[in-house]
């Protein structure tokens, strides 16, 4: 697909790049913030990227998404992806976005309560992110994505095998990539079972290590004299 429909790639994709490390720094945060208070955060941690000139022009081939559909059509441009420990944490984070005024959401698709025929589960939210640059504030789509670390695992490999497979995958493959994602979704069911417990565990440890840094400062110091 011929890309000249925008005239300097690097200035448009620019604001999608400010979007992405504003809400990563946002989000470390809000998991910052529920650490420095002893409790449990919902955020394990958080990724992000923005597509390259290349990513965007082949997802608009293959879903023949014509130039001037193209913020409507690709809405994943910029892209966020928060990971949890449990599947409750994912609504937590959900909740704590929805109710954010830097923001607005606009969509909520929901893989985790109805999940793709695939077997692939996740929470999305496309939300409109002001950017203030030079110019203004430019309203910038983001695609956050919400998701337990089993459910990623699962999400690699299918997006590993997609493309190998075009999304064709033989039977065979595609009985596996179920039974899989079946299994990943019983470890997370597992995992909230137990979760007060790891929640308990996760605490103490924190607990040693804040406890243990005085003592690791002073070795420093001795260290350094000698």
């Amino acid at each position: 697909m011929e890309d000249n429909f925008i005239d300097n790639w690097d200035i448009f994709l620019a604001p999608y790049a400010q979007a992405v490390a504003e809400l990563k720094l946002k989000l470390k945060n809000i998991r910052n913030e529920y650490r420095t208070h002893q409790k449990h955060a919902p955020i394990e941690f958080v990724t992000g990227r923005v597509k390259t000139r290349e990513s965007i022009l082949e997802k608009m081939e293959v879903r023949q998404i014509a130039p001037q559909d193209m913020l409507i059509g690709v809405q994943d441009i910029a892209g966020i992806r928060i990971m949890c420990q449990f599947v409750e944490d994912i609504y937590e984070v959900a909740n704590l976005l929805i109710e954010r005024t830097d923001f607005k959401v606009i969509l909520i698709r929901d893989y985790i309560r109805n999940h793709k025929p695939s077997g692939y589960r996740s929470y999305h939210m496309v939300v409109e992110y002001p950017v203030h640059g030079a110019r203004g504030i430019e309203p910038v789509i983001v695609e956050i994505q919400i998701r337990t670390l089993a459910m990623n695992f699962w999400a690699t490999i299918e997006h590993s095998l997609n493309y190998k497979y075009q999304g064709e995958y033989p039977e065979h493959i595609l009985k596996r990539l179920e039974r899989a994602s079946e299994a990943a979704f019983q470890l997370d069911q597992e995992m909230s079972e137990i979760r007060e417990e790891i929640r308990e565990a996760t605490h103490f440890f924190e607990q040693r290590k804040i406890k243990n840094i005085p003592n690791y400062v002073v070795q420093q110091e001795g260290e350094r004299r000698e």
